[in-house]
Formats: structure tokens, sequence, C-alpha cells
């Protein structure tokens, strides 16, 4: 009789720390994400989670203070931040590289993907053509220091007339893009574009987040406004050097 109470209770044991188990993956595989509500490479990415088996809940509210709150560097900052089971994301990571993190399970802060590389999850479009940038998932660590945890080679192209012009160029030289002011932050000096070409960086029509390398100059800029901007990218983050209103 106390052999078959014992047993009833191990298995009642070992049902609730299956439930447990249960809950706590349920929890794991649940990603909330700080983006800006008009940044079109951050929803893709979103919808990249979603296909991957993750339950994901959005906050469109910018992800600035949530990546100073979460302790992320800022140079290895990106358009999207989130969370999930424990760890940061910061940018465009790959689902299975979260998912190997749940499972290993490392001592860090979690993992980031720094700019917004084109061929990303949310950066690879058909607009892209197939076009695929080198870069790599850093597994950050809690002092900031940072280690790749995987590496994406890319494909080899050859380089465009005026492509992967940095910061350091003048912005004589740089052509003008046409855009829509979606959203500004001033206080984080970023500006949301709904923009067409743009030549330098041979990046298509789409919308997205930019820094601004002055961001006194968005205080003549207001939201739905038609505007003219030079951009550069400086390791992996895309900068606006130069706006202003466009000619009508």
């Amino acid at each position: 009789m106390q052999r078959r109470q014992w047993l009833r209770a191990a298995a009642q044991v070992g049902l609730l720390a299956a439930g447990f188990q249960r809950s706590a993956l349920a929890q794991a595989t649940t990603v909330q994400v700080w983006k800006d509500p008009n940044c079109g490479c951050c929803h893709l990415w979103v919808e990249h989670l979603q296909a991957s088996g993750f339950k994901v809940e959005v906050r469109d509210v910018g992800n600035t203070a949530a990546r100073k709150r979460l302790g992320m560097p800022e140079q290895l900052g990106s358009c999207h931040t989130a969370t999930v089971g424990g760890y940061v994301i910061e940018g465009h990571v790959p689902a299975a590289d979260i998912h190997r993190l749940l499972k290993e399970r490392p001592m860090a802060l979690g993992l980031s993907v720094p700019g917004m590389p084109i061929g990303s999850p949310g950066m690879d479009g058909p607009e892209y053509k197939g076009r695929k940038d080198a870069y790599d998932v850093l597994l950050v660590q809690k002092d900031g220091s940072s280690k790749s945890f995987q590496r994406y080679p890319g494909q080899a192209r050859m380089a465009q007339r005026g492509g992967m012009q940095r910061v350091s160029d003048t912005a004589a030289a740089l052509p003008w893009a046409t855009a829509e002011v979606r959203r500004i932050d001033k206080a984080a000096g970023k500006v949301s574009l709904k923009h067409g070409d743009i030549k330098n960086l041979d990046m298509p029509p789409m919308s997205m987040v930019f820094q601004v390398k002055d961001p006194s100059q968005l205080d003549a800029l207001q939201v739905g406004q038609q505007v003219r901007f030079q951009a550069v990218q400086e390791k992996g983050a895309y900068w606006v050097v130069k706006i202003e209103a466009a000619a009508m």
C-alpha cells in the first residue's frame, strides 16, 4: 500500500515537472519586440520569427529606450530590440540562431546583428534580387564584449558604381534620394523614411529607420513631408548625412 502511494506521488511530481518544463518552454518561445511602427524590415523580421514557431508580442514605440534599459551596447544596435527566454536580441538575428541560443543556454546577455545587413532575415525581400552581404551574429556578454556566434559569409558580387559609400565621403559626392517622413525621434536622433532608390547604397525602395548625423536637421521636418536626403553606411548602420524639404 505504501509503495503504491509512493509511486502515485512520484507520478504526480513527474507530471508537475513536465508541466513546469512545458510552461518554461512556452515562455522561452515568446518574443517581445520593441520597434518603430513604420519600419518595414522590422515587420518582416517579426514575420520571420512567427514562421519559425515563435509567438511575438510587438511594442511599436521605438527601441532606443528598450536597448538602453536591457543593457545592449549602443555600438551593437540595430532598428529593433527583443527579449526571449531571459536573453536580449538586437537586430536581424536569424530565428535558427535564437533557437540555438535557447537550447545551449550560454552565460551571456544575448545576440546581436549590428546595423541592417542585406540578406539577413527581414532584409532579404525580392527587391534585393538575391543580394546577400556577409555578417556575423554576435554573442554579447553582460560586460559588453562580444564574439562571433554564427558567421554568414554572404555572396560575392561585383561592386556597383558609387556603392557602399562611407561617412568619410564628402556630402557633395553623394547622390540625393527622395522620401516621405513617416516618424521623427528627436531624442534618439532618428528618422523613419519611406524612400525611393538610394543609388550609392544599392538599396531599393522601402521603409526604414535612419540615424541622423546632425540631429538638429530634424527640427525642420514634419511627419508626412516630402524630403530629399543623402545617406551613407558606416559599420553596418545607415546614416542620413543631410536631409531637407523637397522642392515642390
